[in-house]
């Protein structure tokens, strides 16, 4: 594709405008065609801030009036699969926000969607763009621990606030902040599993083929009725283990956590974001530890959108977090919340 790709939004709340939005502009290779939300006002803001060329209350009127090549889909978590699908009929690409859908029969439809249009599914985990998960990627590729017999897989984050129905305390500069109408309603997919362990999930599934077969589970809950503490043993389908993990309440002064730990028939791999450590540990002494720079394990919310403009150019044909592997993250979360009894269910 020549010139810029023409890109629309449908959700332009808190996320899309501190992070989507600025890092399309600073791009340069995107060209803002249209955006959608709901508010006749807080719409007027973004499109006058932005300086979108047009702008909708309706994703449908969105999509059938504007010309795009791809779309970035940061609505409630429980409408992403009927604005993806939309978009992807349309025959845009979608870069869609976590989680992909709440429903794994809903996932794995956009993912053969995709398919038949031609299209990439992109989902912005970026720890999957990060230099640290790239790296990490390469060094099970080439060098590996074998087939993977147990995985340990921890994930904690400093959003208690957002998770009991509070405004989060980084937003309170922002045009918009996060509802709790999203993040914290139980009947809306909100909770620590769609919310948070997505990440983390789609990191795991990037670096290992494998597939939930069943999963016990038990959740602490906020005052909300969401999960903020998940805890779950998973059955894989190469007949390994599993242990995951979560907790959002982790304290503001402190950054994420984010620890995998793989044992294999040849080693173990250990990938901590918290540390900033990437190793291979190996049963012949072939051990591969990676140097990394102060910083690679931070998170970065706008190295995704990056990605996908430089996918939607032409300039990349690699997709660290696609829908395959969101589907895997997302048959995991629905059987997790199957067991927990709350939320949406898949």
């Amino acid at each position: 594709m020549s010139g810029k790709v023409k890109i629309g939004i449908i959700g332009a709340g808190w996320w899309a405008v501190d992070n989507h939005i600025p890092a399309l502009i600073a791009h340069g290779g995107a060209e803002l065609t249209g955006v959608c939300r709901r508010g006749e006002k807080e719409l007027t803001q973004v499109k006058e801030r932005f300086g979108f060329a047009h702008a909708s209350t309706c994703y449908k009127e969105l999509l059938e009036n504007v010309e795009m090549d791809a779309v970035i889909i940061s609505s409630p978590h429980f409408l992403h699969y009927e604005h993806a699908k939309a978009a992807l009929l349309k025959g845009c690409h979608v870069l869609v926000e976590k989680p992909f859908t709440t429903n794994a029969g809903q996932a794995r439809e956009l993912v053969e969607i995709a398919q038949e249009q031609s299209k990439a599914i992109m989902v912005p985990c970026g720890w999957n763009f990060s230099p640290m998960g790239l790296k990490a990627n390469e060094i099970i590729k080439n060098v590996g621990i074998g087939e993977v017999k147990h995985v340990v897989l921890q994930m904690a984050s400093a959003l208690a606030d957002l998770f009991a129905g509070e405004p989060m305390v980084e937003t309170s500069g922002s045009m918009f902040r996060p509802p709790a109408s999203t993040w914290a309603d139980p009947e809306k997919a909100g909770g620590y599993g769609w919310g948070q362990f997505s990440h983390a999930l789609s990191l795991f599934y990037q670096l290992f083929d494998l597939s939930p077969l069943k999963i016990q589970a038990i959740c602490g809950t906020s005052q909300t009725g969401v999960d903020c503490y998940d805890a779950a043993i998973v059955h894989f389908n190469n007949g390994a283990t599993g242990v995951l993990s979560g907790a959002a309440t982790v304290p503001k002064q402190c950054g994420f956590q984010m620890d995998i730990r793989v044992f294999g028939t040849e080693g173990m791999f250990l990938f901590d974001v918290e540390r900033e450590r990437v190793e291979i540990r190996r049963h012949d002494g072939n051990d591969v530890i990676l140097e990394l720079e102060k910083g690679e394990g931070a998170y970065n919310g706008m190295r995704p959108v990056t990605h996908f403009v430089d996918y939607c150019l032409g300039k990349t044909n690699s997709n660290p977090s696609s829908g395959a592997v969101a589907l895997q993250s997302i048959e995991t979360l629905a059987m997790m919340y199957r067991e927990l009894k709350i939320g949406q269910q898949g």
